[in-house]
């Protein structure tokens, strides 16, 4: 008897659905695309209204065969691939290579890979959505456009190999836009006062200067400090050092309560994750880069074998910008907080997100398929990899189904005279979703929250000034993008698509434009004279605006708004224009490699600073006769205390690309350590180096490695000692 035949585009996710269906349906996977525009040539007819021309995709011959086969023997064919733009383009490039009409109802969409799920999508087949498949065809042949006509140019005038995307050129911008502002900054001094208070009971606390009056004083400089400091101890500052404390223990100094004001604050908790937001949070929480978050979650999504459970899919569809819960999922989710947490801490009205503009709304957030299915419960079948992420995904989804949270905060303002100080505190009252998980910040939204208790106090009161403390601050620039932070950048202006930015990161960093060092971002001299050339001659293509405008309208083509060729036609004719202006005016560029002092160890030539995807490294430039390739090491100053005669430098794993620091005496010296070493010798024990380490109490700080000292303090208090 014939089969119906289902047609997805990986064995994994094949695999996990075969378990669903039964014998009368035989599952196959296309491998991903089966047809694509041919690398060797445009492939696009600009003459014949930007026709494109595709061909079968080198080593898809024999796939597309079986498919075939398997398609004239079944009863029915269902395309089952992805529910989003991409997949909808691959169910119709299938249904064109296997001779299938587009009106006929094949299609079957679902958004997680589970039993009810399937069986639902099975009964509701559907013609292929020519407007979807459309808009990615649009994006596809302005992409190719935009890369074969620019990237040549680029070949010409700068170096051979170099190329330009419609996104990734905008993302490269980003980077060197923050790069020039960091060059730019000029940090301005500023103080800080603190002084150390205790009540008549013993209790210590602390308060911050806040200014003279009414209104709240800028310390700029150690001058207006030091007469702070004179105005709040009653006598001159002559004699104070600038930056060090005041011990003023046993001077009978005080200052008084003016006024004390308790509230309560409620915390939201996060909405599920969206794509974007899984790559940020992934990237700060887990160290992830945005490629392996999206490597990891596909696993999860096309289903891993769980013991007797056999294949299983454990989270919903990870390509969306939706944070909607299917109000099933929000009932199991319901059920389960209360009998795991209580009813206490479901929340009174479930909250949901506005629908953002451009949001496709039939996706849901991305979710675990079974909230039951506890992270611990499935530890032993996932990689550690895998049991991360979905612990991520599961902890954050159970979170935004609870209570907020509920702190109680109090803010106690006190003087000296004149001089005003402010000590603020708070408490947790009701954890409520913060039992379960609580989101992470970039570090240009890290701003200090005042935490812990204060003692009990009243108006009028005095307590007991212990001690101050000028501190001396520099502002710091923007910090340089990580991976989470560019992200972030580059939805919050509508450049791309959550499923965009993992290739479009992976690009800037293969073609040499961008290196991250220390998880940031650093823009190549490359990358900086290609972005000049592009703002100069291309500037529509490089701006962010008009490539934001240029995503909505790829949306309005999926909704049947745009026709598609319209589109293309309005982008192309002003862009080739200007391509044959730019050919004429844009003159050759030498850009010069750096000439190292190192020399060949084969042919003697010196040896010049290249880049790659994992940085800077050594080339002979004799190239190709000469290949050879030396690493760099970045120097850190410290003497190799196992050998003595060594330096420490910044080596990589060749296993995942991971920095460590190991003597260059290797392999005669093992010494390696995964932390930074500082060359300054510990104030306490006397070690000869300390390393740097982030802490939760101090930052990033240099802490001692000595098991029994264990002494550590603060990069900008260290910067500060060596000023």
């Amino acid at each position: 008897m014939p089969k119906s035949l289902i047609i997805v585009e990986s064995p994994a996710k094949a695999k996990t659905i075969e378990k669903f269906l039964g014998r009368k349906y035989t599952v196959k996977a296309s491998m991903g695309h089966v047809r694509d525009l041919p690398k060797s040539q445009l492939g696009v007819a600009v003459e014949d209204g930007f026709e494109p021309k595709y061909i079968t995709i080198r080593g898809k011959g024999d796939v597309l065969k079986e498919l075939r086969d398997s398609a004239r023997k079944a009863e029915r064919v269902y395309l089952a691939t992805d529910p989003d733009r991409e997949g909808e383009a691959i169910s119709w490039h299938l249904a064109q290579a296997l001779g299938i009409p587009t009106d006929e109802p094949v299609r079957i969409e679902f958004h997680e890979i589970t039993k009810d799920a399937i069986q639902k999508a099975i009964r509701r087949p559907r013609p292929i959505d020519l407007a979807r498949v459309d808009a990615q065809q649009a994006r596809r042949v302005l992409d190719r456009l935009v890369g074969y006509k620019l990237s040549p140019l680029l070949w010409r005038k700068v170096r051979r190999g170099l190329s330009a995307g419609r996104v990734q050129s905008v993302a490269v911008r980003l980077i060197v836009d923050r790069e020039r502002e960091i060059q730019a900054f000029r940090p301005e001094e500023y103080w800080t006062l603190t002084a150390r208070l205790q009540t008549g009971d013993g209790q210590g606390f602390s308060a911050r200067y806040q200014g003279a009056g009414q209104e709240k004083t800028e310390l700029k400089n150690w001058e207006e400090t030091a007469r702070v400091l004179a105005g709040v101890l009653g006598r001159p500052a002559d004699n104070l050092v600038p930056g060090e404390p005041v011990d003023l223990s046993g001077a009978g100094l005080t200052l008084e309560v003016r006024s004390v004001r308790r509230r309560e604050k409620k915390r939201n908790p996060a909405f599920p994750f969206t794509t974007s937001s899984l790559q940020q949070e992934a990237s700060r929480k887990l160290g992830f880069t945005v490629r392996r978050t999206m490597a990891v979650a596909q696993q999860l999504y096309e289903g891993l074998p769980l013991g007797e459970a056999g294949h299983t899919g454990l989270v919903t569809y990870i390509r969306t910008d939706s944070t909607r819960v299917a109000d099933e999922a929000a009932r199991a989710a319901a059920a389960f907080i209360e009998g795991q947490y209580g009813r206490e801490f479901l929340p009174a009205k479930r909250r949901e997100a506005d629908k953002r503009a451009g949001e496709q709304g039939a996706h849901e957030a991305i979710r675990p398929t079974d909230v039951n299915r506890t992270p611990e419960s499935v530890k032993p079948y996932l990689t550690p990899d895998q049991y991360r992420l979905y612990k991520l995904i599961w902890e954050r989804f159970v979170a935004s189904e609870m209570a907020p949270a509920v702190l109680d905060t109090v803010s106690v303002d006190l003087a000296a005279g004149e001089h005003a100080f402010r000590a603020t505190g708070q408490t947790l009252r009701f954890p409520g979703f913060m039992k379960v998980y609580t989101e992470s910040e970039d570090e240009e939204n890290n701003r200090e929250e005042a935490e812990g208790l204060l003692p009990e106090l009243s108006e009028g009161q005095r307590v007991e000034l212990r001690r101050l403390e000028p501190r001396q601050h520099f502002t710091q620039p923007p910090p340089r993008y990580s991976e989470a932070m560019l992200v972030k950048a580059l939805e919050e202006r509508g450049i791309g698509r959550p499923s965009t930015y993992a290739p479009i990161i992976q690009t800037i960093q293969t073609r040499g434009y961008v290196v991250k060092q220390d998880k940031r971002f650093h823009p190549t001299e490359l990358g900086i004279l290609v972005t000049d050339i592009l703002k100069e001659y291309f500037p529509r293509i490089i701006d962010v605006e008009f490539t934001a405008h240029l995503e909505n309208d790829l949306d309005a083509v999926a909704e049947g708004a745009i026709h598609w060729r319209d589109l293309i036609r309005q982008f192309y004719e002003p862009f080739e224009s200007t391509l044959k202006e730019a050919e004429e005016k844009v003159g050759g560029f030498e850009l010069e490699d750096e000439v190292s002092d190192v020399p060949c160890e084969k042919c003697g030539r010196m040896m010049v600073v290249k880049y790659g995807r994992f940085g800077k490294f050594l080339a002979c430039p004799g190239f190709p006769e000469c290949k050879t390739t030396k690493p760099i090491f970045e120097e850190t100053g410290v003497t190799c205390p196992n050998c003595g005669t060594g330096r420490i430098v910044e080596r990589k794993a060749k296993k995942g690309g991971r920095r460590f620091y190991g003597c260059t005496n290797y392999p005669d010296c093992d010494f390696v350590s995964w932390e930074k070493p500082v060359n300054r010798p510990c104030p306490e024990c006397g070690a000869p180096y300390m390393v740097e380490k982030r802490t939760k109490e101090l930052g990033l700080a240099h802490v001692c490695k000595t098991p029994d000292c264990g002494y550590a303090e603060p990069v900008e208090s260290m910067e500060e000692v060596h000023a």
